[in-house]
């Protein structure tokens, strides 16, 4: 009996031992998810609200934090031997100590603005004798990325407040507080940071993006607004934008274009970010109930089919993370170029092997058809994870050539073209 018992006792603490390790393994494994569609989500969002539900596969991606004090001078000529370009094209650095360097726009007398992502600054960047002086001239705004120069007044959008500066060129020391003239915007900092693009009439399109990765947004956002900087007044434009940070007018037909990041967690290869064309007020590209214009959600298409919804001109592709672009007006860069759109893609996160970080050319007839894309600028990347730098805007230069902003590197790129 007691040699029955004994077996019994050892079985039993095998069968506890054999569960507990199972419970272990199982909370080890476990995927975080997010009840994200509530208002308290919004508002009050986990440092890690970015990450949506996880994937086994994806599981543990996350973005990377580039240096805090950028990239120094010596490691900026360094890299600037590792981009790669088309015959004939240069690049150099225009200015360092750009932090977090987001939007730019040029004021009336060649003062280049600048915007930034988390730090709360707007730059003045003055050429003083062929040497850059870069002035921080805002601070303690929340994500001001976006910025335009319209009239001798610097705008600048910082989450939920369009705010106007008058007659900035000739108050760089001090700007004062400004004057908001829009405010009619959630104060959600999860996509909430946005680039101002404005139209021959003087109104600004402005995106807004839902406080998540996926889900039935909010009715006050994934939506394109123009608004009136004069007035207040907007229209919505656009409807089913999940993640928009960029855009441009077609100088051909006056339309406005821009970039959308797709959603994440699905996987590596799905689905792909966009370029898209608004051809009439109130279009619906999607989000989130279809991505990359032929992929149902898996969760959230809920019976929507794609083709009920305006496809993109172009699938850039997964994670490659298109932000500023601009259509290429200058008459510096071989002929071909113009009216061809340069988008500066800031690279994956959610990918074990990132791409992007790169500058795309895309060249597209003005409806939108016969599009094809190329890459223009690459090389801020290298091996699977290992960024250089992570351009974020493109600006057309009074002489043809094009700068670009760097938010990793901290620093403003000049890209030129010498004819041979």
């Amino acid at each position: 009996m007691k040699s029955a018992f004994n077996r019994s006792i050892l079985a039993l603490a095998a069968i506890f031992v054999v569960a507990g390790v199972s419970q272990a393994s199982a909370q080890q494994k476990a995927l975080k998810k997010y009840e994200s569609g509530t208002k308290d989500f919004w508002n009050n969002p986990p440092p890690d609200w970015f990450l949506g539900d996880e994937t086994e596969q994806q599981k543990g991606l996350a973005p990377p934090s580039g240096p805090p004090t950028g990239a120094s001078d010596a490691e900026l000529a360094a890299m600037m031997k590792k981009i790669k370009l088309p015959d004939g094209f240069k690049i150099e650095v225009y200015a360092s100590g750009v932090l977090s360097a987001r939007q730019m726009a040029w004021g009336d007398k060649g003062t280049l603005f600048v915007g930034s992502f988390d730090l709360g600054n707007v730059y003045a960047i003055k050429d003083n004798g062929g040497k850059k002086e870069v002035k921080t001239i805002l601070k303690g705004l929340k994500m001001p990325t976006g910025l335009a120069f319209l009239d001798g007044a610097l705008y600048v959008i910082a989450v939920d407040k369009l705010i106007k500066y008058e007659n900035a060129e000739a108050n760089l020391d001090n700007l004062g507080a400004g004057k908001v003239v829009y405010d009619d915007m959630p104060s959600y900092i999860a996509h909430g940071w946005k680039y101002i693009t404005v139209d021959k009439d003087g109104w600004f399109y402005l995106p807004f993006g839902p406080p998540f990765n996926i889900g039935i947004p909010p009715t006050s956002v994934s939506q394109i607004r123009r608004v009136d900087p004069k007035t207040g007044n907007a229209e919505i434009w656009a409807l089913g934008v999940r993640n928009s940070v960029g855009g441009d007018i077609d100088p051909r037909s006056g339309r406005y274009w821009f970039t959308e990041n797709a959603r994440d967690w699905i996987s590596d290869d799905m689905p792909s970010d966009k370029l898209n064309m608004i051809s009439r007020i109130g279009e619906h590209f999607g989000y989130p109930y279809c991505h990359q214009g032929d992929m149902p959600d898996p969760k959230f298409a809920m019976g929507h089919k794609c083709s009920e919804f305006t496809p993109p001109v172009v699938n850039l592709g997964a994670h490659v993370a298109p932000l500023g672009m601009k259509f290429y007006t200058g008459d510096q860069f071989p002929a071909e170029y113009k009216n061809n759109i340069l988008i500066a893609e800031h690279g994956s996160w959610n990918r074990h092997k990132y791409q992007g970080a790169r500058i795309k050319r895309v060249i597209v007839d003005a409806d939108g058809k016969n599009a094809k894309s190329e890459i223009f600028a690459s090389g801020w990347l290298e091996g699977d994870q290992g960024y250089l730098g992570r351009p974020n805007d493109i600006l057309l230069d009074k002489d043809g050539s094009i700068l670009v902003a760097d938010d990793w590197a901290g620093a403003i790129y000049r890209i030129s073209y010498t004819k041979k």
